[in-house]
């Protein structure tokens, strides 16, 4: 199987969403796109205060259909899936590095960094401007923010 792009940014969806999830009371903690052969997967993740339920899922779920069915972003068949983050929390934001400082994360790199990919460690938080910062058994690394692919909280490193 090939790769396959899509003509549209996750981070417009972005910004298209997280003003409607914020106003319901929500936290958009990032949008994912996977997709391959024609068909894909939008995972949007939300979060609250006093966690995420079914109810609050299929809530948001109906409101990002409407914008989706409006705007037409997608060309292409997909499932909308919308999830809390769970206990391996993707990062997504800038500030999800520096909220979750001092906590283990594993970071795949979309571009290798002193000629490694997989960092698992933990977070020293933002060091520069788009410049993350973790400790992997004993050594720092600087990672660009740009350059990561997928990143997560892990349990333990």
């Amino acid at each position: 199987m090939g790769l396959f792009y899509w003509s549209f940014d996750v981070q417009d969806l972005t910004e298209l969403f997280e003003p409607v999830v914020e106003s319901m009371g929500y936290e958009l903690v990032g949008v994912e796109f996977s997709g391959g052969s024609g068909h894909g997967t939008l995972r949007v993740y939300i979060d609250h205060d006093d966690g995420v339920s079914l109810d609050d899922c299929a809530s948001i779920s109906h409101q990002i259909s409407g914008i989706l069915d409006v705007e037409e972003p997608i060309q292409q068949a997909y499932d909308l899936e919308i999830s809390s983050p769970g206990l391996d929390r993707p990062l997504f934001k800038l500030e999800d590095y520096q909220r979750y400082c001092g906590q283990a994360a594993k970071i795949k790199m979309a571009i290798a960094v002193d000629g490694r990919r997989n960092f698992k460690g933990v977070l020293q938080g933002v060091v520069k401007p788009n410049l993350i910062e973790i400790e992997v058994d004993g050594e720092t690394y600087q990672l660009p923010l740009a350059d990561i692919g997928k990143a997560n909280l892990v349990g333990q490193v």
